[in-house]
Order: structure tokens, then sequence, then C-alpha cells
């Protein structure tokens, strides 16, 4: 977190609700990160404040430093409607 660094896991056309799990696997990579001062996004919205609609809620993760993951959301909401 100090130096840098992102771990994007986005959706694909194999996966269009992503591939990791929100409750199980989402969640606690969000909170750690946001505990040492990075970030955790769907690429649109914080991890931490999606509500759960199924037990298995599948979601992309965008998780790392602030900056970096603040740059990748800056992406995907330009090429949102691309």
């Amino acid at each position: 977190m100090l130096k840098g660094g992102i771990y994007i896991y986005p959706n694909a056309t194999n996966y269009p609700n992503g591939k990791l799990r929100l409750l199980y696997e989402g969640n606690p990579m969000a909170f750690l990160a946001e505990q040492a001062g990075g970030l955790a996004t769907d690429g649109y919205n914080r991890i931490l404040d999606i509500i759960p609609t199924a037990l298995h809620q599948r979601i992309p993760l965008f998780v790392g430093s602030r900056e970096m993951v603040e740059k990748a959301q800056d992406f995907m909401n330009e090429f949102k409607n691309v």
C-alpha cells in the first residue's frame, strides 16, 4: 500500500458479474486494504458500500493503493459507454 500497486480482477465475457464473491473474498480484502490506507472498488462503487443481494454474489474487484485504484476507476468511468 505504501509504494503503490493494484490487484485487478475485472468482469469479463465469461464472467459478466465478476468472479470473486462479495461476502467472503471482496469484503475481507476491501476491509484490510482500507484499514491500511488503500481503496477497494468494483470499478464504480466502494466495495464496502455494496449491499449483498445473494449469498454467493460475484463482483469485479479493484483493490490496492488509493491513487492507483482511483486512476483505474477514472478509466472505468471514462470508457463505460464506449
